[in-house]
């Protein structure tokens, strides 16, 4: 019964019990009291006649609101779960972490997918960043996962499209990051800005009319905006969609935005590996490009490394 009252919060409780002994609350396409303990690899039957609950929203004391809809467009996010993590392909635009303003985020709404597993985040992307998202399920699998990331044992690779072209094909950026601005000698750190080392390697996979470049990234940091940064004032080439560090190019944009039509941001965690907590084995996990860079990665004949 908890998992539906928090699907369906508007669903009362006399209504849940009635559509169960009238058998059309299944699982597994057994009948069910309400009792029941859902595990992993359940189906669960939902009746048509709780459609015109898909409109009541859930809210948090965090002021999070999401719908039954949201929460079945993120389960359909899922790339891996078993009894210690959950991994997603986040969408561009979804927020990682609730909190004042933010009506969706992926923890609470996590937490209502999962709600017999106690949820926690063990890393972070951005809001506008799409791709690999780790959750972890349990205290054990949380404390695990936050010392790898920690450690820098659990290896990230993002791709993302530029806008403007590189100096060289490869190599690693070492400097200073600190609210929005780089920093390459700490003497130029203003007083009272605490300024924090930001790495990152990378790898030029390809060009376009010299105006995209199809880079690959592998932060060995995780500054806040640490790539978005890195692109635009230490490559001089900013990522395509970034609206905050991004800048414009006269006559290029038409074109671009043309051939682009999105606005989303061209940045992508695509490939993760980490050691499981519970079996030790090394995972690597990828993830599918979204739709909206999909045609544009087509047309230009650039490919996931």
């Amino acid at each position: 019964m908890r998992w539906f009252l928090r699907v369906f919060p508007g669903l009362p409780q006399g209504d849940f019990y009635k559509l169960c002994r009238g058998g059309q609350i299944r699982v597994n396409s057994s009948r069910v009291r309400g009792m029941e303990i859902l595990r992993n690899g359940d189906v669960v039957r939902v009746p048509p006649t709780l459609n015109s609950y898909k409109t009541v929203q859930k809210k948090s004391e965090g002021g999070e609101q999401f719908s039954l809809s949201d929460l079945e467009d993120l389960r359909k996010c899922i790339i891996h779960s078993d009894n210690d993590v959950v991994v997603f392909n986040k969408p561009a635009g979804l927020a990682v972490q609730g909190g004042t303003g933010i009506k969706k985020s992926i923890d609470k709404m996590a937490a209502a997918l999962f709600p017999y597993d106690k949820i926690s985040l063990v890393h972070r992307i951005d809001k506008e960043t799409s791709g690999i998202l780790i959750v972890a399920k349990n205290q054990h699998a949380a404390q695990e996962l936050s010392k790898q990331f920690q450690n820098k044992t659990a290896h990230k690779e993002y791709v993302a499209l530029l806008h403007g072209t590189l100096s060289k094909q490869k190599g690693t950026i070492e400097n200073h990051i600190a609210k929005g601005a780089v920093y390459e000698d700490l003497s130029n750190v203003p007083d009272g800005v605490h300024a924090q080392r930001a790495v990152t390697e990378y790898r030029l996979l390809g060009t376009a009319h010299g105006l995209l470049s199809w880079v690959w990234f592998s932060p060995k940091t995780g500054r806040t905006h640490q790539l978005r940064l890195h692109s635009a004032y230490t490559l001089g080439a900013p990522i395509v969609g970034d609206d905050l560090y991004g800048v414009t190019r006269g006559k290029d944009m038409g074109a671009l935005n043309s051939l682009l039509k999105s606005r989303n941001l061209f940045l992508f965690a695509y490939k993760i590996t980490f050691v499981h907590p519970s079996t030790r084995k090394t995972m690597t996990l990828t993830a599918t490009v979204p739709e909206f860079m999909q045609s544009v990665l087509k047309f230009l004949e650039f490919q996931l490394p």
